[in-house]
């Protein structure tokens, strides 16, 4: 008896690695695996998004970064960016990794997941007050963060000269605005344009409602790009 024992348990040993194996297997068939060459029919994509041309990011001439909403090129690429809360909706962190979508994210908080799909997080201004008016050493220390970024979104677009010294101090090399807002009832532009254009920077507003609100609306967005033969470029890249 002493004997069966021992050989039941031996065998129970030996096979619990297997099983662990097998367990771990039976794990990844239940996750939903999107092969990356048909990601685009995923999000209701008419065909891939073609590929952005190679660019280089532009040296600074000048002592004071710029304050762009649209970048003076004649490669067919806009760009998408989106601000705090971006993080919230769990399907644009997919669609992000599923398209390997060159996107950048202004916050003032780490985005972990957006971060590891892809994303390029940079630094928007800080939630309390505005900058515009503070004198030199406030606007300093609100922007010279570690690690420093190198763009920079103000809040409600507001900045002043103050602002662009201090972000120069910081090397920060760009503030950046936006051309156009993407809404849950569509596109809204900043000016008189009333379509997409090459270089612009479109923002991608905070969801509202659904929870998987912002990843739509950026697929929604990306047929609209696609349909004016455009592509996403990379921000960064450009600026």
């Amino acid at each position: 008896m002493l004997a069966t024992v021992t050989l039941l348990t031996g065998c129970a040993q030996s096979v619990d690695p297997i099983e662990r194996l097998g367990k771990k297997a039976a794990e990844g068939v239940h996750r939903p695996v999107v092969r990356a060459d048909r990601a685009y029919r995923h999000w209701g994509l008419p065909a891939p998004l073609a590929t952005a041309p190679h660019h280089a990011a532009t040296t600074r001439t000048t002592p004071l970064p710029p304050v762009v909403d649209r970048v003076p090129t004649t490669d067919k690429v806009v760009f998408l960016t989106y601000d705090d809360g971006a993080g919230q909706d769990p399907r644009l962190a997919t669609l992000i990794r599923e398209l390997r979508l060159p996107v950048t994210v202004f916050a003032t908080a780490p985005q972990p997941a957006l971060h590891k799909a892809g994303a390029t997080v940079e630094r928007r201004a800080p939630r309390h007050g505005t900058l515009p008016g503070l004198p030199y050493p406030r606007q300093h220390t609100a922007l010279c963060t570690h690690p420093t970024p190198h763009l920079l979104r103000p809040r409600q677009r507001a900045y002043d000269h103050t602002t662009l010294r201090a972000a120069a101090h910081c090397g920060i090399t760009a503030l950046v605005l936006w051309r156009a807002t993407v809404t849950s009832t569509g596109v809204a532009y900043t000016r008189g344009t009333h379509t997409l254009l090459p270089g612009d920077i479109v923002r991608v507003g905070p969801a509202r409602g659904s929870a998987t609100a912002l990843g739509e609306r950026t697929a929604r967005l990306l047929r609209r790009v696609q349909e004016r033969g455009l592509t996403v470029g990379h921000l960064e890249d450009y600026l």
